[in-house]
């Protein structure tokens, strides 16, 4: 359905057509400017929304309907896109910038939260007309008044008629096509990329992770948390992880079960090794646990990372050990060799897509050609300074073949020093990894964490 906004008249709406001053809800104007600087200038919505609330004189509730207005847009809007551009007079690619973010916000409002038609049609309106202009704002005010005329449901019944599943699913679960053509080769049959897609537009409840030495999982629990499935060291959170003391204090952190998983697999398989290397180690999740691990051992830790910001963000959770600064690629030039290192290497992050919606928009077929050169690179670099007998782990926050299974090929062709190790004697009671070759694969619509793969490698002695 194609409307001519340049002839659209007036329906029987509860939206005027006219405004003489526009006075937009102070809550969804914070979410449209942060919209924009994700959308426009590559920020990233997990650190800025933080950030803005903190900052803001905003309530829970009103937190609470900022964050989802602001990930949830980000995560759905490749599918309101497709909507929106049905009853737009004009290519979608070549309308205003603004338009598109605060009418993708007024269609999330309208389609995913409880909020009125009328309300979220008003309020976005006078977003436009405040950020815009008033020609804007009469322009997305005829664009929503024509999605109105149809429920989600009819919007979307015609998508029982493409035949291509990837089409298909890209768009009923606001995908990019790439990203589910690599579930297709992954999960291999449709309701399986279903359950993984549907998977990654549920928010992620926030986890916390005990720093073994400084806090306890039932430190955690008596603060409110519910313990994690599978690592000893997490709880699930329903409040903000801000209101806990150990994060105030940084006795504990945030962060994901799978990889409070990598770093306790880890920790279990180099028990026996003495010196432990995290060669990539910003912003410091694993870092902060391994090192923690390590101190109640006989263990030494190096965290290197080739930001100093990131690497001094590192500094401030690694209570236990050093932090250096340089390229992993070149960890040879530190003079230094190790037992046990540990790879999470620069990935697509696919396997993050709960907690940073907006990676599915950025990321390309050309990253991946990019970054699987660089994981190579890396593993090349830390395998040059492992000791005999000592461990490499390869670990990722992506599912996708090329920057898993065939790295892992691709490493052991390369190094025929290395033998995999089997992972399943290290696996929590329960944990069933989604590879059976002894490899770590999670998935969020099995095991409610991160996509999260790693492979431990020995060196010969």
């Amino acid at each position: 359905m194609e409307l001519d906004l340049r002839l659209a008249k007036p329906l029987n709406n509860p939206v005027p057509r006219t405004y003489k001053r526009a006075n937009p809800d102070a809550t969804r104007l914070l979410v449209f400017d942060l919209l924009t600087e994700v959308n426009r200038s590559d920020g990233y919505s997990n650190l800025l929304l933080p950030q803005a609330l903190t900052a803001s004189n905003l309530d829970d509730r009103d937190k609470a309907f900022a964050t989802e207005l602001l990930y949830g847009t980000l995560r759905m809007q490749g599918r309101h896109d497709w909507i929106l551009a049905q009853v737009s007079n004009r290519p979608w690619a070549e309308i205003d910038a603004g338009v598109i973010d605060v009418g993708r916000m007024a269609l999330h409002q309208i389609h995913e939260m409880r909020v009125p038609d009328h309300a979220a049609v008003s309020a976005s309106v006078d977003i436009a007309r405040k950020r815009l202009g008033e020609g804007q704002g009469s322009f997305l005010n005829a664009l929503l008044r024509a999605v109105l005329k149809k429920s989600l449901e009819e919007w979307l019944a015609p998508l029982s008629e493409i035949k291509d599943p990837i089409e298909r699913l890209s768009i009923q679960y606001s995908h990019p096509q790439w990203i589910v053509s690599a579930y297709f080769d992954l999960l291999k049959n449709e309701a399986d990329v279903t359950a993984a897609l549907i998977a990654n537009n549920i928010p992620a409840q926030p986890t916390l992770v005990s720093w073994p030495g400084r806090s306890t999982q039932a430190e955690l629990v008596e603060l409110g948390g519910v313990p994690t499935q599978y690592s000893p060291y997490g709880v699930r959170l329903s409040g903000s992880p801000g209101a806990i003391s150990a994060i105030r204090d940084r006795r504990a952190g945030v962060q994901d079960e799978g990889s409070q998983l990598v770093a306790e697999i880890f920790a279990a398989v180099s028990r026996n090794a003495h010196d432990w290397l995290d060669l990539c180690a910003g912003p410091g999740g694993k870092a902060a646990l391994i090192s923690s691990i390590a101190a109640l051992g006989d263990h030494t830790f190096t965290a290197n990372e080739i930001s100093e910001p990131r690497a001094n963000l590192v500094s401030q959770v690694v209570e236990f050990g050093q932090v250096i600064v340089g390229d992993g690629r070149e960890i040879a030039k530190s003079g230094r060799t190790f037992d046990a290192i540990l790879a999470d290497v620069p990935c697509t992050g696919l396997g993050a897509l709960r907690r940073r919606p907006e990676v599915r928009w950025r990321r390309t077929l050309a990253d991946l050609r990019t970054l699987t050169d660089l994981q190579i690179e890396l593993s090349n670099a830390a395998i040059a300074v492992l000791n005999p007998n000592g461990f490499f782990a390869y670990v990722t926050c992506s599912p996708h073949l090329a920057e898993t299974k065939f790295q892992v090929s691709a490493i052991l062709k390369n190094h025929p020093e290395l033998v995999k190790v089997d992972l399943r004697p290290y696996f929590p009671v329960g944990l069933v990894s989604s590879n059976d070759d002894g490899s770590l694969l999670l998935w969020p619509q099995i095991h409610n964490t991160d996509a999260m793969f790693m492979t431990i490698f020995q060196k010969s002695g």
